[in-house]
């Protein structure tokens, strides 16, 4: 996995962030890439791989897929990373979809959207 990768998923997640979280976000969900804890920036890394590789394989399916399938996919992909680096994850680090709170889901969606816009560009 590249530095590349998962620095873009962690722009992706603050941008998200600075959108939708309600109030003052933790000083660690807006931390720099370089702050990251190692498993984190792992995790990023390989949840920004999956989906590049989910996204080219569709072959342009994607476009059916609605915001909610899209967020759902980042948090599945994130969920397994987490289980994969971390031996006793929080809870709060593998939540199923229908607990994150509202800020989350809509971060995980523009997430998504945000690696689709990159990869469009690379061509």
């Amino acid at each position: 996995m590249s530095n590349e990768s998962g620095s873009r998923f962690r722009d992706a997640w603050i941008e998200g962030i600075k959108r939708h979280f309600p109030g003052e976000p933790k000083a660690g969900y807006i931390a720099p890439w370089e702050e990251m804890p190692e498993w984190e920036q792992t995790a990023a890394a390989a949840v920004y791989e999956q989906v590049r590789h989910f996204i080219a394989t569709s072959d342009g399916a994607i476009a059916h897929l609605a915001p909610v399938q899209r967020g759902q996919f980042i948090a599945a992909c994130w969920n397994a990373q987490i289980h994969r680096l971390l031996p006793s994850p929080k809870a709060s680090y593998v939540a199923p979809w229908e607990e994150l709170p509202d800020w989350q889901r809509a971060t995980d969606m523009d997430i998504f959207t945000h690696i689709e816009r990159l990869e469009s560009q690379r061509g």
